[in-house]
């Protein structure tokens, strides 16, 4: 069974930079090496291959040279080709909406989420979409290493709220289809369960280890490399925070190398954003709202501007 998210927005870096940034990991590896790790350990991650779906990357390609990128059509078949071509029986997607998804409104993921699981109906392929918002930033952290560092917290039970409801909204549907229990509800206390007594940690080092990644890294996260500046932005005003743009905070670490802007960029795994105060949170006037990490001191200066403006306090 395969899960799906929706396609990368395109500012940070996409879920291969992520795990890359783990030193030694390796998702350049061919079809028969990932359908034995599957059999091995149940579990295997690898990157778009050449002859996997190779029609999506010219389609793709036109989508940018003929400014169709929202086409839900050509989003859904983009997506969907990858997955019924990889050999996935059953899918879970997740689609998002808001400032940092390609659907800006609930509405436009729910047509998209339609369209998609009607294509999977038609392959004969059962397949569940779960719509959620990403008007802000999923956790608190933005950046490869700083994300990866956050999802081994998560394992560790360290649980930032949205971000544990996406998971087990997502996770309990995938128990569904695969036959595992019918109830939502008591597969996120199976998940659950599984995070606190560690095995769900256990597994991320199998995968990591089986793909030549240095799990050592998992164990003790303070081995992973640090920006060479890790500044505080302070609150000029008291108030509570209103808005913090998914698609702001998403270009602000592009700028800082977070991601790309060209395809042939190459990203910076240390820097990033780690978010202090997100929508909702009382500030007062000199909390913390963020940290920026970077390795360009006149960047950090800039970016510390930007993400006052960014942050919405009323």
């Amino acid at each position: 069974m395969q899960k799906c998210l929706e396609e990368d927005f395109g500012y940070t870096g996409g879920t291969i930079d992520k795990l890359e940034s783990i030193p030694g990991y390796n998702t350049n590896i061919d079809e028969k090496t990932f359908i034995e790790n599957v059999k091995k350990i149940g579990i295997s991650l690898i990157g778009q291959t050449l002859n996997l779906a190779p029609a999506d990357k010219k389609i793709y390609a036109l989508r940018d040279a003929t400014s169709t990128t929202e086409s839900i059509p050509l989003i859904a078949s983009s997506i969907m080709s990858k997955k019924i071509a990889a050999g996935a029986n059953k899918i879970v997607l997740d689609v998002t909406y808001g400032s940092g998804a390609f659907m800006k409104t609930k509405e436009r993921a729910k047509e998209l989420a339609d369209t998609m699981i009607r294509i999977g109906k038609l392959a004969n392929r059962e397949t569940v979409a779960v719509i959620t918002p990403m008007e802000e930033p999923l956790g608190r952290c933005v950046g490869n290493t700083l994300e990866v560092i956050e999802a081994i917290e998560f394992l560790n039970g360290k649980m930032e709220n949205d971000v544990k409801e996406v998971v087990l909204e997502l996770g309990s549907n995938m128990i569904k289809l695969a036959g595992k229990g019918d109830n939502l509800e008591e597969n996120k206390n199976k998940m659950l369960e599984n995070i606190q007594n560690g095995k769900a940690l256990e597994k991320f080092k199998e995968l990591v280890k089986n793909q030549s990644g240095d799990v050592s890294y998992i164990k003790d996260t303070d081995k992973f490399k640090k920006a060479r500046y890790i500044v505080p932005v302070y609150a000029n005003r008291s108030g509570v925070v209103t808005s913090l743009k998914a698609e702001d905070i998403g270009k602000l670490s592009v700028f800082l190398g977070a991601g790309r802007i060209r395809k042939e960029d190459s990203i910076d795994n240390e820097v990033g954003i780690v978010l202090n105060k997100k929508v909702g949170h009382q500030v007062e006037e000199g909390d913390v709202l963020a940290y920026i990490h970077s390795n360009d001191e006149e960047k950090t200066k800039e970016a510390e501007k930007d993400l006052l403006k960014i942050y919405g306090i009323e």
